[in-house]
């Protein structure tokens, strides 16, 4: 999915107030995938922070989520990352982008 400029900043400036969701430790990368999907279908935007004992680097796992969730990335800013993915759900309100 790719984004335009305008898109990826409205999307930025909706995430600024959003708490992370998901949290990315050391182990069980199938069940953050589950988890990270389901987030994305209840929100379609989705803060998540990736912890110290991780191993690894931010931009990577966001790179590595996002791929089986089939969602872009937004931002990366230290610890925390962005991730966007229109919903197929139509009792949620949806992001319209610009």
């Amino acid at each position: 999915m790719e984004l335009t400029g305008k898109q990826v900043r409205q999307l930025r400036s909706l995430a600024n107030r959003l708490n992370a969701t998901i949290a990315i430790g050391k182990g069980g990368t199938d069940a953050v995938v589950a988890q990270t999907d389901s987030a994305l279908e209840a929100h379609e935007l989705i803060k998540c922070t990736v912890l110290n004992t991780s191993g690894l680097d931010t931009r990577e796992a966001a790179i590595a989520l996002s791929r089986p969730t089939h969602s872009a990335v937004v931002q990366v800013i230290g610890h925390k990352f962005v991730l966007y993915r229109p919903s197929q759900r139509d009792d949620i309100e949806k992001i319209i982008l610009v």
